[in-house]
């Protein structure tokens, strides 16, 4: 699930600010193939969904204490005369992790073994990346981050809960489903983001109108749909006793999963919070 997308932070309407970002998609991560052609290689212990349980949630501390860092310099270098703008010394840090995190996504992507050395820096690339955008959506709308936050680990546990009772299977219909809706989205966010450099905007993912909100709701189903295909292939990847090192490699692409979710979900609610 990766979208190379663009995040917007809208105010009054208008677009205050926005940047190539890494989030997701259905799954160049995640390749139709990926555990099976690496299985037979595994000579060192092989995947678990136990040991990718655990490097997801490593990877989840590394991406909260990043965050907590650009979080605290956003906040100590804030200006508040200029609410909702990113500090000069911040944006810095905010640019290099989200570049830094679409390299690193790049390279574990095409080369999985690398993936325990590359997933964690990935991680904290990510983690400096969102700590920045969030405390920007945080000064303009106090208290959205950690709705956020709540409504993704909910949306999180609420999918796995529907996928381990079998109520939403991925089926090979399914997956085409997602995949071309995620498809659809990425291409999407890429021609607004060339449209937008030379001045033209889509009205419906601008503003608060309830068709801006209408679309962005739908992204936010989309990307949790997507972790139904992640819990699948990483299940898959135990099964196929693929190698150890493809634990780290099925938590990275859920983690950037969960990142788009969550960038998605503050987009939404902080559409709906500019409309109170």
């Amino acid at each position: 699930m990766t979208i190379f997308g663009t995040v917007f932070i809208e105010t009054e309407g208008k677009f205050k600010f926005y940047i190539m970002d890494i989030t997701k998609s259905s799954n160049p991560v995640f390749g139709k193939n990926i555990f099976s052609q690496s299985a037979a290689s595994a000579a060192d212990g092989v995947m678990t969904i136990n040991g990718t349980i655990n490097k997801t949630g490593l990877m989840f501390l590394i991406v909260l204490f990043a965050a907590t860092f650009t979080w605290r310099k956003f906040f100590g270098a804030i200006d508040p005369s200029v609410p909702g703008a990113m500090p000069p010394g911040v944006m810095a840090w905010m640019i290099g992790g989200a570049v830094g995190g679409f390299i690193t996504a790049l390279i574990t992507t095409f080369s999985p073994r690398r993936a325990a050395m590359t997933a964690p820096i990935y991680a904290v690339f990510e983690g400096l990346f969102l700590g920045a955008i969030s405390a920007m959506f945080e000064v303009m709308y106090p208290g959205l981050v950690m709705r956020a936050v709540s409504l993704t680990f909910g949306v999180f546990f609420i999918m796995l809960m529907l996928y381990r009772s079998g109520t939403i299977r991925a089926t090979d219909k399914f997956r085409k489903v997602i995949f071309a809706a995620t498809g659809g989205i990425v291409l999407v966010y890429f021609v607004s983001f060339i449209a937008g450099m030379f001045g033209f905007n889509f009205g419906f993912m601008q503003g608060n109108s309830l068709m801006s909100i209408g679309f962005s709701l739908v992204v936010v189903v989309i990307a949790a749909l997507n972790l139904i295909l992640d819990f699948d292939m990483i299940t898959q990847g135990a099964n196929s006793y693929a190698p150890k090192y493809m634990e780290w490699y099925g938590a990275f692409g859920l983690m950037v999963t969960l990142i788009w979710l969550y960038l998605e979900l503050l987009r939404l609610l902080s559409k709906i919070a500019s409309r109170d």
